[in-house]
C-alpha cells in the first residue's frame, strides 16, 4: 500500500470536468541501449603518455586469437537477444575509439570487436523512472482511424546514476475522446550516431555549436534514445518540450526545448527534427539561457519567434526573437496568485493555439513543495496579455498513486488538442506517466 499523498484543499475545483484515462506508462529496466564507455584515471594516478584506454587496449592485443574469439562470442551471445547487428555495433565503436586513442586499425575484425566491447556499456535508460511527457502530432497520419490522430510522445527516462535521457512512444487518440492507444515499444534501444552537420546548414541556422545526431538505425520511433552526448549534457537531458512548428511558408518541423545539465550547471538547448531520425541540437543564448522551462510557440508572432520561460524560477516570462537561438529582453507576464502556486509558477509545454487565444498549461508549486497543474489563456495577438487563468488546480496530487520518487508532484511538458478536447499526458511523482482529457469549453469556463 502506498502512503496517502498530501491533499490540496479543494474549493471550486476545476478538475471536476477532467477525465482520467487508463493507460499508465511505467519504467522498464529491460529496455537498454549500448552507449560509449571510456574510463579514465583519477588525477593522482594519471600516467603521462599512457592513458587508461591505451592500457586496456594493450591487454587485449596481448591475448591469443582463441581467447579473443571466445570473448567475442560471449559478447555477441549476451547482447544478441536485446540488440540487432551486434558485430557491426562493436566495429563502429572500435572506429570511434581508434580516433580518440590513435589506435592502429591494422588488426583483425575479431580484435576490433573485442576492443569495441571493452569501450561500450549497456545502459538501462528508463530503469528508475519514465515521466514528464510532451506530445505532438505524428509526422505520418496515413495509418489513423477517421476522426483520430496519431501522435508522438516524448518522455524523460532516468537510469543508472540518475542520468536523464529522452525516449519516445507513439500512439493513436480518437475518434472518441476515451479512445487512447499507446503502441507497445520496441525491445530495441538504438543509440544515435554523432555526425558532422552540413556546413551550409550550420551557416543557415547560424549556430556556433551544432550537433547532428543520426538515429537512422532505428526501425521505429520508440527505438530512438537521445542520451547525453556532449559535455554540456553529461549529467542529463531533462524535460523535452516538443512543438510542431509551422514555418512562414507552411512547412512544418518539430522543435524541442530541453534543459541540458552539465558539470558547469544547467542551460537551455534546442533540438530540431523533421522525422525523428535526424536531429540537430544547439544551445540557446541570452539572459534566459541559464534558466529552465523554455517553450516555443508553434508559429511566429508578428514575424518573430516567441517563447515562454521560467526565467527567475518563480514567474512566467515571455520573449520574442528573430532567431530561436538567442533570446533577450524577456517580459514577466504571470506571477503567483493562488495558494497552490505561491512558491513558483511556470509553463508545462508550448502554448496551444485555439479559437479563443493561446492555451497554456501551467504548473504551480505550493505547500510542502507540492506541484499542481493549472491553465491560463493568453491573447492571440499579444501573448503578454493574460486574459484569464484557473483559480484552482486542473490536476493535483491526490489519492494513493501520487507518491513515488518525488512525492506530491504532477507535471507535464505539453498537451495536444483535437477538436474541442485537450489530451494531457502527465507524470506522477517523477516516477510514471498517465493521461487525462478535458473539454475546452469547460476548461475555459472555469477560468477567471
Amino acid at each position: 500500500m502506498r502512503n496517502q499523498a498530501l491533499r490540496i484543499p479543494e474549493g471550486n475545483v476545476a478538475a471536476s470536468f477532467v477525465r482520467h484515462l487508463e493507460p499508465t506508462l511505467l519504467p522498464d529496466p529491460k529496455r537498454t541501449v549500448i552507449r560509449p564507455f571510456l574510463p579514465g584515471d583519477p588525477d593522482p594516478f594519471r600516467v603521462e603518455g599512457k592513458p587508461r584506454g591505451d592500457r586496456i587496449v594493450a591487454r587485449t592485443l596481448a591475448m591469443s586469437d582463441d581467447e579473443v574469439q571466445a570473448l567475442v562470442e560471449i559478447i555477441i551471445d549476451g547482447l544478441g537477444s536485446r540488440h540487432r547487428e551486434v558485430p557491426a555495433l562493436l566495429l563502429r565503436r572500435f572506429d570511434e575509439v581508434a580516433g580518440q586513442l590513435k589506435l592502429d586499425s591494422d588488426v583483425s575484425d575479431q580484435r576490433k570487436m573485442l576492443i569495441g566491447g571493452y569501450f561500450s556499456a549497456e545502459y538501462s535508460f528508463e530503469a528508475a523512472a519514465l515521466f514528464n511527457p510532451s506530445i505532438v502530432a505524428h509526422p505520418d497520419q496515413s495509418v489513423c482511424p477517421e476522426g483520430g490522430i496519431r501522435f508522438v510522445l516524448s518522455l524523460r527516462g532516468i537510469g543508472e546514476g540518475h542520468l536523464s535521457s529522452v525516449t519516445f512512444r507513439t500512439g493513436t487518440w480518437g475518434p472518441d475522446d476515451d479512445d487512447l492507444v499507446i503502441d507497445a515499444p520496441s525491445h530495441q534501444g538504438v543509440p544515435p550516431l554523432i555526425e558532422q552537420p552540413d556546413p551550409e546548414l550550420v551557416r543557415q541556422i547560424g549556430a556556433d555549436a551544432l550537433i547532428q545526431l543520426n538515429c537512422g538505425d532505428a526501425r521505429e520511433i520508440s527505438e530512438t534514445v537521445l542520451f547525453p552526448v556532449i559535455e554540456s549534457q553529461n549529467r542529463g537531458i531533462e524535460d523535452l518540450r516538443l512543438v510542431r512548428f509551422r514555418e512562414d511558408d507552411g512547412r512544418e518541423t518539430y522543435i524541442g526545448s530541453y534543459t541540458a545539465v552539465g558539470s558547469e550547471g544547467a542551460r537551455q538547448e534546442l533540438l530540431q527534427t523533421d522525422d525523428f531520425r535526424l536531429f540537430h541540437m544547439h544551445p540557446v543564448g541570452g539572459p534566459v539561457a541559464g534558466g529552465k522551462g523554455m517553450a516555443l510557440f508553434p508559429r511566429k508572432i508578428d514575424g518573430q519567434f516567441a517563447a515562454l520561460f521560467r526565467h527567475d524560477n518563480e514567474n512566467l516570462w515571455f520573449a520574442k526573437s528573430d532567431t530561436p537561438l538567442e533570446w533577450n529582453d524577456p517580459v514577466r507576464i504571470m506571477t503567483p496568485e493562488f495558494p497552490w502556486e505561491f512558491v513558483q509558477i511556470g509553463n508545462c509545454g508550448s502554448p496551444i493555439e485555439i479559437d479563443e487565444g493561446w492555451l497554456v498549461i501551467t504548473h504551480g508549486v505550493g505547500i510542502v513543495r507540492s506541484y499542481c497543474l493549472g491553465a491560463a489563456l493568453l491573447d492571440r495577438d499579444d501573448p503578454t496579455k493574460v486574459l484569464k487563468r484557473l483559480p484552482e488546480p486542473l490536476i493535483q496530487p491526490d489519492g494513493e498513486t501520487w507518491d513515488g520518487y518525488v512525492p506530491n508532484v504532477v507535471y507535464s511538458c505539453g498537451g495536444l488538442v483535437r477538436g474541442r478536447t485537450l489530451l494531457l499526458p502527465y507524470a506522477l511523482a517523477d516516477d510514471m506517466t498517465t493521461f487525462a482529457t478535458a473539454p475546452l469549453d469547460d476548461l475555459l469556463a472555469a477560468m477567471r
